[in-house]
């Protein structure tokens, strides 16, 4: 669909052939806390500004996650079955995070960049056999995957079938991952399930056999020291930890997937930026770059608790309030051409992360250097990326990303 600045954000439509910008620009321009009519529900405010997201996505209290991150209106039993802890507040939210965070630390991350470069190396290797192959497929695809898998302590041989099932969970719109679409069917079959996905009943069962150590998972992974943790201090129940489960898969491999992919792509339109790479100047800085214009979580909503006034426009108790931080990160008033990608910018306070809330994503750091030792192998190995054809973008308002990437290499 054509994006002539006047799309409606809530069809999934409007972003099968990539983000709608001039949508979002012509809302942060003359609009920027606007109500938006709904196909299937009651509307809700889209806050497009950098500043808005920011001053929103701080204010738990005012704006609350614990009716839900996306969209779609849930019944509160629904909302029930589905939550993860990203689905709730301080301090219910603090308690698993607090659980989980160190696995995600800075530090704790520092040490796998050995294997991230060995992995990387593998699998630029092994793409670059051919000269003609579709780059996410054969590479932005494998890393995140394969850190998915030793981070988590998940068997090799699940993961591409893990993958399979999160793209299924989380690109429930796109008829590429799943037969389910979920907003082309009125069955409600689904709808205690996270992203009322059929795929979500088959990761449970894995989940499942996690629990009853019929899988056997490595030790020295998330997933063990959670459920050790879990042992003592009953944080989670097992329905509880299946939706964790559901989460990790999902949030887990898609995410740094698209941001390696946008990375990719822009590298195809500009082959300077490949020698600008090998010039070993950016490498602090170019990540975020690249995920700032990648934008993968394009939102996430928040519930008002209360009536407030955000730019003159009333908000009411219990209206839905779309942070998009797709739009904040290409907002002028913030970032110098936006639309451009400048290795060096710097500082870069894009909001790809949920930067500023409670919410701030855990991932940031193995993100980051996933981004940048893949492209620093890429760039010791290749010289040229051309286009073969168009690159495909997944059909969601949720999760934005090149999908397909068909390229020649030299």
């Amino acid at each position: 669909m054509k994006d002539d600045g006047l799309l409606d954000l809530s069809d999934h439509d409007s972003f099968s052939m990539g983000v709608p910008h001039l949508t979002f620009e012509r809302l942060r321009n003359e609009d920027p806390v606007y109500w938006t009519k709904e196909k299937n529900g009651r509307g809700f405010w889209s806050i497009t500004k950098h500043s808005d997201i920011l001053k929103v996505n701080r204010d738990n209290k005012t704006f609350s996650s614990a009716q839900g991150i996306r969209i779609e209106d849930q019944t509160e039993e629904e909302y029930l079955a589905r939550k993860t802890f990203q689905e709730t507040d301080p301090p219910e939210h603090r308690v698993t995070r607090m659980m989980v965070a160190p696995a995600f630390s800075q530090k704790a991350i520092a040490t796998y960049e050995e294997m991230i470069r060995d992995l990387a190396k593998n699998i630029i290797e092994k793409a670059t056999k051919s000269s003609e192959f579709d780059i996410v497929e054969k590479v932005a695809k494998q890393l995140p995957m394969m850190m998915l898998g030793r981070i988590l302590g998940l068997p090799d041989n699940d993961l591409e079938w893990l993958v399979v099932k999160g793209d299924a969970l989380i690109g429930n719109s796109d008829p590429e991952f799943t037969d389910h679409i979920v907003d082309k069917l009125d069955d409600e079959q689904y709808r205690f399930m996270p992203f009322r996905s059929p795929a979500a009943l088959d990761l449970y069962d894995y989940a499942e056999n996690i629990l009853n150590k019929k899988i056997s998972i490595n030790k020295t992974g998330i997933l063990s020291k959670v459920l050790d943790a879990n042992s003592s201090e009953k944080v989670m129940e097992p329905h509880e930890f299946k939706n964790f489960f559901c989460l990790l898969i999902a949030a887990g491999n898609d995410t740094t997937r698209y941001s390696i992919a946008m990375a990719l792509y822009q590298l195809s339109l500009d082959n300077n930026l490949i020698r600008d790479l090998r010039s070993n100047q950016y490498w602090g800085t170019c990540a975020d770059e690249f995920i700032r214009l990648a934008s993968p979580t394009m939102y996430f909503r928040r519930t008002a608790t209360c009536d407030v006034s955000l730019r003159n426009k009333n908000i009411k108790k219990g209206d839905k309030v779309i942070l998009w931080f797709v739009s904040g990160n290409r907002d002028h008033e913030v970032f110098k051409n936006p639309h451009d990608v400048i290795l060096s910018r710097s500082p870069n306070p894009h909001v790809s992360f949920g930067q500023g809330g409670v919410h701030f994503c855990l991932g940031i750091w193995l993100a980051r250097m996933e981004v940048r030792i893949l492209l620093e192998e890429l760039a010791k190995k290749i010289d040229k990326i051309d286009l073969l054809d168009n690159p495909t973008w997944t059909r969601s308002n949720f999760i934005c990303g090149v999908k397909s990437l068909k390229v020649r290499i030299a």
